[in-house]
């Protein structure tokens, strides 16, 4: 089903004839495919129906706008950029192009967006003339005009808040503070502006996760990007109350409860776009320490190509997801990829055949054509209660968020071993360590033998920033390190990254995984029958060809895609 933007795109592309209907029919049977994850208009612009000028075109003629050219209307003035709210100019990603007498022209990344010029229209009380433009020039002029400076928008909340003579210090202790004054305080406009600049800046850097903690003096507010921890300038400590009551307003969370955990959701949007964060409360003994966790498809790509692993391990784990029955697991650590890697093997076995099952806690992703299943301990409902429930609703592929104990273990055996593929995870160290897992969970050797086909093994590792990685000829004590030889790398150089504004100075840009693959064939089976240690089972894979993630990490080092201290620090 195309959304109301598309079935327009669509619409006006049969009527100037740009497209016949069956082109488009294509178009919209890729959008409403289980792996597609990108906008109507993106596969228009894949199929080579139309580009993104054609498409503007098309808008403009049927809504009566001027499709542009935001470099020619030059510098705008910071009379005309100050009309609209920097806040509301990143929401509803806007920029004011000119003001004659009482008619403002507006640009809007999204033209379709006829809410957002009704709004501007009554709350700016001005006749508003809309142009078309190319996305990507909308994106440079709200980088350029509405900026997000953390340090200045902090001084610029300070102030205002002492102009409007507000204090953030609760009257009574934060243990007896009311509802209605926690409430008062982070709707102030000053904390509502604070909180959306934080939140666009984190996602405009890609950030996976948000973390606000209140410690004795001071409050830290630090990101995730690409795996490690960046500290925001830390706003004063009186802050810390009501921006964290504001992220529970907009959670729709009890502000009042401080003494027990809480968890929830805030749906928004930045730059015209929706986001979804987790958010997680918890009690600490400075105050309560809020988590988001950052769900932005755009960022995630859910396709098994996009995932980094080398080209051997990916062909075998496509062998594997396609098998009728059996169980395939991947394992690491939390944050190594596991759910991103069975969301994507998920996508790319969906089909109308097939009727496809998950049990997750939580649900990350709503992925198109799969019933997803959120895990809820508190009512009972937990991963066997789900999976002895799913047995009954005739699927092909079941997918167990995490197997956790010997019932939830028992029960993949037996699915599998009815005729149905489960996909899983685990926490071990690495793919034979999976099978002495189980074992000690209490499975019995000859159910692993006869259910498990696959382990896949993996670690997330930064990808060294493409525009200023540098070359390098590695010394003895380098390659003593990775246990290598000066033979081993040949004339292979190594590389690192210097910093630069693409990568904020960190020398990375991205990540990519490195992975491990167990294969279970009857040699392997053998093994797991008489209850073998994980070294023998490891080392017996290795014999037949199963690669090592730390073999994998200098394959990547040696490709010049990432560097030798994210290895040695991951393996």
């Amino acid at each position: 089903m195309l959304d109301p933007d598309g079935q327009t795109i669509y619409d006006l592309l049969l009527d100037n004839g740009s497209c016949t209907k069956e082109q488009l029919d294509a178009a919209v049977e890729e959008f409403d495919s289980a792996e597609n994850d990108k906008s109507f208009k993106e596969i228009v612009i894949d199929f080579g129906l139309a580009d993104e000028r054609s498409i503007l075109q098309a808008i403009g003629d049927s809504l009566g706008l001027e499709v542009v050219d935001l470099d020619s209307y030059g510098e705008l003035s910071r009379d005309l950029i100050k009309l609209i709210d920097a806040g509301t100019a990143r929401k509803e990603a806007a920029v004011p192009l000119a003001l004659d007498g009482n008619t403002l022209t507006i640009v809007l990344r999204n033209p379709l967006n006829y809410q957002a010029i009704d709004e501007f229209r009554f709350v700016l009380n001005k006749e508003i003339i809309q142009v078309v433009a190319p996305e990507n020039q909308v994106d440079a002029a709200i980088e350029k005009y509405y900026p997000v400076d953390l340090q200045s928008t902090m001084h610029d909340v300070l102030q205002e808040l002492s102009d409007k003579n507000i204090d953030l210090t609760p009257t009574a202790s934060e243990e007896e503070s009311k509802e209605e004054d926690l409430e008062a305080m982070a709707n102030e406009a000053p904390i509502v502006k604070f909180v959306d600049a934080i939140l666009y800046q984190a996602i405009k850097d890609k950030a996976s996760d948000i973390h606000f903690e209140p410690f004795e003096t001071i409050f830290k507010i630090r990101c995730r990007v690409d795996g490690a921890l960046y500290e925001m300038a830390p706003p004063p400590k009186s802050l810390a109350l009501p921006v964290i009551s504001r992220i529970k307003i907009l959670a729709d969370l009890n502000i009042s409860e401080r003494r027990k955990p809480q968890d929830g959701r805030i749906h928004l949007k930045v730059g015209g776009k929706p986001i979804d964060l987790r958010v997680s409360c918890l009690p600490t003994y400075y105050g309560e320490s809020v988590v988001l966790r950052v769900l932005d498809r755009s960022v995630v790509n859910l396709d098994l190509d996009s995932l980094g692993i080398n080209e051997a391990n990916l062909a075998k784990v496509r062998d594997i997801i396609i098998m009728p029955n059996g169980i395939f697991i991947v394992t690491g650590p939390t944050g190594s990829g596991k759910t991103t890697t069975l969301y994507s093997a998920l996508k790319e076995v969906n089909s109308p055949e097939s009727k496809l099952l998950t049990a997750e806690d939580p649900v990350e992703y709503d992925l198109e054509g799969i019933i997803q299943l959120p895990i809820n301990d508190a009512v009972g409902m937990t991963f066997h209660r789900a999976l002895r429930a799913f047995l009954r609703q005739d699927p092909d592929i079941i997918m167990l968020g995490e197997i956790r104990d010997l019932e939830s273990a028992r029960m993949a055996v037996e699915a599998s071993l009815t005729g149905h593929f489960v996909f899983s995870t685990l926490h071990t160290n690495d793919a034979a360590g999976t099978v002495t897992r189980l074992i000690d969970m209490g499975v019995e050797p000859f159910l692993i033998a006869s259910s498990l086909v696959g382990v896949l093994s993996q670690r997330l590792i930064r990808r060294v920033c493409p525009q200023c990685k540098t070359a390098y000829v590695p010394t003895d004590d380098d390659l003593k390190l990775l246990e290598l030889e000066r033979e081993d790398i040949g004339d292979h150089k190594f590389y690192y990254g210097k910093g630069c504004s693409n990568c904020n100075g960190t020398g990375y840009r991205g990540r990519m995984a490195i992975t491990e693959l167990l294969t279970m064939n009857s040699q392997i089976n053998e093994l797991v029958l008489k209850s073998s240690p994980t070294v023998v089972i490891r080392d017996k894979a290795r014999e037949m060809g199963m690669m090592t993630m730390r073999e994998d990490g200098i394959r990547a080092i040696l490709q010049g895609l990432t560097t030798m201290e994210e290895v040695l620090r991951y393996t």
